[in-house]
């Protein structure tokens, strides 16, 4: 019987990649293109989106939606190509091989980059969470355009994508970083002679560091100093500043018609008042049948009005008898009120000789 091949050892100098390697050479490549940033970073501009345990199909609703909207209000796109870098003067000569292959690899990633588009899915860094980076456009404009309009017509363009947040800037998630930012980034909203009502919305993913109470207490002291005419109102603000927290990146933005637009939920403002309410049918009946109660409660109340009205106005033509003992009064007619007289007459006597034996009574106790 033939004895297994052995198999050859390995080189003492030679290791085996650990699987995170290729695991994070993987996401690297998800950014596509290999220009620009390849995740959510600070000093962007974009449009975090969120949706439901399908990201995939979401980046894909997301594109589809902004390019239509977007060449609606920015016309068709225009192509850039990225700027590339100096690879420095390429007639030195490399002393060793590995910055040999280095610039040779980079000059082929130089001529295989995909041109910047205006649209760029981003690694955002939290589950069920999308950021969209923008380039040459207002991403609270193409936004509150896509919810205005979906509004209006009531027509769903979506099933995954869920809440859909313009992201005017970013800047590092950390207490003094956002608020050095935001002094400058909140001036075209609420700064002299600009005013307005405003709430401050707070939603934090992959941080603990960060406390809410105090990124709320901070973002609202500088809007009170930027114009002290600006209040906050928290049913229906003109202004809505949104804050969102992802790992140690904030994305800041200021939108409009935050409630109007259902938080810019778009499967929710597609939907009617009715359907968003939602009653059911025993609701329903109840409701009729309430009204219906209510009605002829205020009719028996008219009637008895009027009953009292009239009894009023019988009152004043009928004597009236109190019946010692009781509470009940009632009209009497014309051979009752004789009887009465009579009944009167006779009690009137009774009382008399009750009277007169009562005192002969004490007459007799004296004595």
């Amino acid at each position: 019987m033939a004895a297994p091949a052995e198999q050859p050892p390995h080189s003492g100098g030679v290791k085996r990649r650990g699987k995170a390697q290729y695991v994070q050479a993987k996401r690297a490549r998800r950014g596509g293109g290999g220009g620009g940033p390849r995740q959510l970073e600070p000093g962007l501009q974009g449009i975090l989106i969120t949706c439901n345990m399908n990201e995939r199909k979401c980046v894909e609703e997301a594109y589809s939606l902004l390019n239509e909207y977007g060449d609606d209000l920015y016309g068709p796109e225009k192509f850039v190509d990225k700027d590339k870098q100096p690879s420095g003067s390429e007639e030195e000569e490399e002393d060793d091989a590995e910055a040999a292959l280095k610039k040779e690899v980079s000059e082929i990633q130089a001529s295989t980059e995909l041109r910047l588009r205006r649209f760029q899915s981003l690694e955002s860094g939290a589950n069920n969470v999308v950021f969209i980076r923008t380039l040459g456009i207002e991403p609270e404009k193409l936004v509150h355009h896509i919810l205005k309009d979906m509004y209006t017509t009531k027509k769903k363009k979506t099933r995954v994508i869920l809440r859909m947040l313009p992201i005017s800037g970013t800047c590092k998630a950390f207490l003094e970083d956002m608020k050095k930012y935001a002094e400058t980034f909140l001036e075209p909203w609420f700064k002299a002679p600009n005013k307005g009502t405003f709430q401050i919305i707070y939603k934090a993913r992959n941080n603990s560091h960060m406390s809410r109470e105090e990124v709320i207490k901070e973002l609202a002291g500088i809007v009170g100093c930027l114009n002290p005419e600006n209040k906050v109102d928290l049913s229906n603000p003109q202004y809505t500043i949104v804050v969102e927290i992802i790992k140690a990146v904030c994305c800041l933005s200021v939108v409009k018609d935050y409630t109007l637009f259902r938080k810019y939920n778009l499967q929710e403002v597609v939907k009617s008042n009715r359907e968003g309410s939602q009653p059911n049918p025993g609701q329903d009946a109840q409701v009729r049948n309430g009204n219906k109660t209510k009605l002829e409660f205020r009719n028996t109340e008219k009637e008895n009005l009027k009953s009292n009205e009239s009894d009023s106005a019988e009152d004043k033509n009928n004597p009236q008898v109190v019946v010692e003992g009781s509470k009940e009064v009632g009209p009497l007619s014309e051979t009752q009120i004789e009887g009465e007289k009579g009944a009167k007459s006779e009690n009137g006597s009774q009382v008399i000789e009750g009277s007169k034996s009562t005192e002969s009574d004490l007459a007799l106790e004296k004595n």
